[in-house]
């Protein structure tokens, strides 16, 4: 990454970051100088080199310019993982247009109200997706995912200057309702500071293969595609997460790195381990780390886990190394080079070590609202994020559960995270959920959504008897029901408010 860059080439860097600002374009495009012949993108249809991908992006630029003609709007991405993704981000933000990433679990009045709201203009979207967007009532200009390689290679591409950088928006979750469109004003010091934090960390190496699991319209996806794409390292992309074939494109690629969800490190332990995995680095967000999990998947793959804590709005805030995980289970490490993280009670008072407050994050990404209106609270410039957490004596930060989860019950505040983080470390357990429900005596009470692990003939009762050895009484879950799954978004987060007993 440090190494010179020939004096041609870096003479043409400055007026293309001075064009497209510090935006996943400006990177395809300086990538492309320092890296024209190194591959940039691996998928089911082979591979792109950097500068076969940054055609493809001037050259489709060219094509959304006609197709918006002018028009006010911006672009949304309707795709899976795959080389038609990133094209179609690199050449929005070379017209200086905003590009909304839209989930595809969305159903269609999700995906209609968010692109209302966000004014899409133009959809790029998979051939898979078509109904859902006729649904959807968007009366835009569509383009078919599947049809951008024959656009780019059919046209030729004229300069184009950007009255301004656009904006790439990034969705919340929207487990409590719509999703939020996040803006970010990025600048290239905070960008630094995330790649210098990212090498002394994570430990990657420019030039070697990469595999993203996690979808690219989330923000652990982006964010480590865009740093891949920096680092002039192969980004590997499957459409859809299968344990089997990423292993099998491990295997194929000799990837170094690996980026993932929570929820898919447990289902790639359902399958052994390969013998001499090429994996140096796995790099783990997007929602809670169990301990058990965090431990087994080390077992299995050597000390390479690390793990992310950050949010849409803040980007990453805190990344636990191997040694983290071992030293302090369930930590998510210490704040990244140039964040400020602090620990607050409901005065804004910080709170010393140990005791439990709400999480907030300062100097890194600078989050300015969300699209529709509002932000989140902010006290001496910190952000709030939501969620409860503290510090141990080694200043290593702890998430405790969110603060709009907290339930109070018989007068005493329950936190469901740190239940569900207990019944997960079950060896007869292989996930659950804990939420709060309506009592009449205790005002709410805990409720227990456990998934048995293969053979385990584990009762309701065997649960509440395993909680009631480790927690206080009030903690305990009092319903215990069996499923087979725990409805999760995208990126591994328990939708809560789909839990029913």
């Amino acid at each position: 990454m440090l190494r010179p860059v020939r004096p041609d080439r870096a003479a043409r860097m400055w007026p293309i970051y001075r064009r497209l600002g510090p935006t996943p374009a400006a990177v395809g495009a300086l990538a492309a100088l320092r890296f024209p012949n190194r591959t940039a993108v691996i998928d089911d249809a082979g591979s792109l080199t950097f500068a076969e991908l940054d055609r493809r992006a001037t050259a489709l630029a060219t094509v959304l310019d006609g197709l918006l003609d002018g028009r006010p709007g911006s672009v949304g991405i309707l795709c899976r993982n795959h080389r038609g993704f990133i094209v179609a981000l690199l050449a929005a933000g070379r017209l200086g247009r905003d590009v909304v990433l839209l989930n595809t679990d969305f159903s269609a009045v999700q995906l209609g109200e968010v692109m209302a709201r966000e004014e899409v203009g133009l959809l790029v979207h998979d051939a898979e997706f078509a109904d859902t967007v006729q649904a959807a009532s968007f009366d835009g200009v569509r383009l078919p995912a599947e049809d951008l390689a024959e656009q780019a290679e059919t046209t030729g591409p004229k300069p184009v200057k950007p009255s301004r950088p656009g904006r790439v928006i990034i969705l919340t979750s929207g487990t409590t309702g719509t999703p939020k469109g996040a803006r970010h004003d990025l600048s290239l010091r905070m960008l630094m500071a995330a790649a210098f934090t990212h090498m002394n960390r994570v430990r990657t190496r420019s030039g070697e293969p990469v595999v993203l699991c996690p979808p690219l319209f989330h923000v652990l996806g982006l964010g480590y595609c865009t740093l891949s794409l920096s680092q002039g390292s192969p980004v590997v992309l499957l459409r859809r997460f299968d344990p089997a074939a990423v292993l099998a494109a491990i295997e194929r690629h000799r990837a170094r790195a690996m980026v993932a969800v929570p929820v898919m490190l447990q289902r790639l332990l359902d399958l052994p381990p390969p013998a001499g995995s090429p994996l140096r680095t796995v790099l783990c967000g997007g929602s809670a780390l169990s301990p058990r999990l965090a431990d087994a998947f080390m077992d299995a793959y050597g000390d390479i886990l690390r793990n992310a804590y950050g949010a849409t709005e803040t980007g990453w805030a805190a990344i636990a190394t191997p040694e983290d995980l071992r030293a302090a289970p369930g930590t998510v490490g210490r704040p990244t080079l140039g964040i400020t993280v602090r620990i607050l009670d409901a005065e804004g008072r910080e709170l010393p070590t140990g005791q439990t407050g709400e999480i907030f994050v300062g100097g890194g990404i600078k989050f300015s609202g969300y699209t529709g209106g509002g932000g989140r609270r902010t006290r001496e410039g910190l952000s709030g994020t939501g969620d409860l957490g503290h510090f141990d004596p080694e200043g290593r930060l702890f998430v405790d559960g969110r603060a709009d989860d907290m339930i109070v019950s018989g007068g005493e505040n329950v936190f469901p995270g740190e239940v569900e983080a207990l019944l997960q470390a079950h060896p007869g357990i292989t996930d659950a959920a804990v939420t709060g429900v309506d009592d009449e005596d205790f005002g709410q009470r805990l409720a227990a959504f456990v998934v048995l692990a293969e053979d385990s003939e584990l009762t309701a009762d065997d649960v509440r008897a395993y909680a009631r050895e480790q927690l206080a009484r009030y903690k305990v879950p009092r319903d215990v029901t069996f499923v087979e799954e725990i409805p999760r978004t995208a990126s591994g987060k328990i939708k809560h408010n789909t839990l029913r007993t």
